[in-house]
């Protein structure tokens, strides 16, 4: 294969073009699996570039777990479609599903430290005072872009940036969703459920009923007899019970809101990290209703620290959400902001997350 290397391309150093065309080659398959790549001295000569700017290269396809090095013999291909989240737009979706939660948790999923403070130097450098300025209310552009990008390429969610409300945490995103949907509703969630939902549930004044959980997510049973009109799920690995609603389930939680005109609340905390390749689509994406709300965040894939989340709203509640709630600041520096839509966008949080599910699949030995 012949790579170019642009010196005007001043956005990005040659290491990064370089990858990104080998990338892409595997991608497509024009490298298959277990295919030998050329050598660093004869790739350096053909494109142009040093050897070591080749060996950083193939340093990074490494870390993503596209190619492995074999002592004295190269560089060999070991990129499995079913393996990745997908990193380029227009790839073919696929969703993964989650196994034993005991296995995940012991997985390091924290960012690695040089990557974000990589990334922060970066954003201080390029973004100067203006990291300094108030956010906009719904979050900063920038990161409701990318989040948009993000979701429609790993998660099938086709979402407006207009549509999507930046907040610290799940925690502060449930109350917003309480008080866009009514405190006078009875809300539903799952038994045994993660504790916080409660607890904020309880601190709004909300009502709200235990619905007991099956092998496959809530019974049917429960679901039937409950009166709520707002259902809580979630519908990958719920805590502490480790369930995960199969495709039939959710289709059930989507009928069960559409006949009685409710909404579904959708935590999708964590799913980035599954290990398994049985495709599954979120609740949002699999219904056009306009009644399930959206919301993830960036603690378990970035780092604890970082109190970021966001929902993502239907289009026929953006109106009455900017009603209600639109006065509120958002609670997220854009500092913080501008560094994850730096990671999003330069590939580096969605490397993090192949690397992890590449890392994790070979630790439990998860086909």
């Amino acid at each position: 294969m012949k790579y170019r290397i642009e010196s005007s391309d001043n956005k990005k150093p040659a290491y990064i073009q370089l990858y990104l065309q080998i990338r892409n080659d595997i991608v497509s398959g024009n490298y298959s699996y277990g295919a030998k790549l050329p050598s660093k001295r004869i790739l350096s000569e053909e494109s142009g570039v040093s050897v070591i700017t080749v060996e950083h290269a193939y340093s990074i396809l490494c870390d993503e777990g596209y190619v492995e090095s074999r002592q004295r013999s190269g560089y060999f291909v070991i990129y499995r479609e079913k393996d990745f989240i997908s990193l380029v737009d227009n790839e073919q979706i696929i969703h993964q599903r989650n196994i034993n939660k005991s296995d995940a948790q012991e997985m390091q999923t924290v960012l690695p430290y040089s990557v974000l403070a990589k990334t922060m130097r970066r954003v201080i450098l390029d973004y100067g005072e203006a990291i300094l300025v108030k956010s906009p209310n719904h979050g900063c552009r920038e990161l409701r872009n990318v989040i948009s990008h993000y979701l429609a390429r790993s998660n099938g969610i086709i979402a407006r940036p207009e549509q999507i409300i930046i907040g610290s945490g799940a925690e502060y995103l449930y109350g917003l969703a309480v008080q866009l949907l009514g405190t006078d509703r009875l809300y539903a969630i799952e038994n045994p459920s993660y504790e916080k939902i409660k607890q904020v549930y309880s601190a709004l004044g909300v009502k709200y009923e235990m619905l007991k959980m099956g092998k496959d997510g809530i019974i049917s049973g429960e679901l039937q007899h409950s009166e709520a009109t707002v259902l809580h799920v979630t519908p990958f690995n719920s805590f502490p019970s480790n369930v995960t609603a199969d495709v039939s389930k959710r289709n059930e939680y989507i009928k069960w809101a559409q006949g009685r005109n409710g909404y579904i609340i959708e935590d999708n905390y964590g799913s980035e990290l599954t290990l398994s390749t049985k495709a599954e689509d979120t609740v949002f994406s699999m219904t056009s209703a306009g009644n399930v709300i959206y919301i993830n965040t960036f603690s378990k894939t970035i780092a604890p620290s970082i109190r970021v989340g966001y929902m993502v709203l239907p289009e026929n509640l953006l109106e009455d959400f900017e009603k209600k709630l639109g006065f509120y600041s958002c609670t997220v520096p854009v500092f913080e902001q501008y560094v994850i839509a730096e990671l999003i966008e330069n590939g580096d949080f969605e490397r993090h997350i192949n690397r992890v599910r590449r890392l994790g699949r070979k630790k439990t030995g998860y086909i």
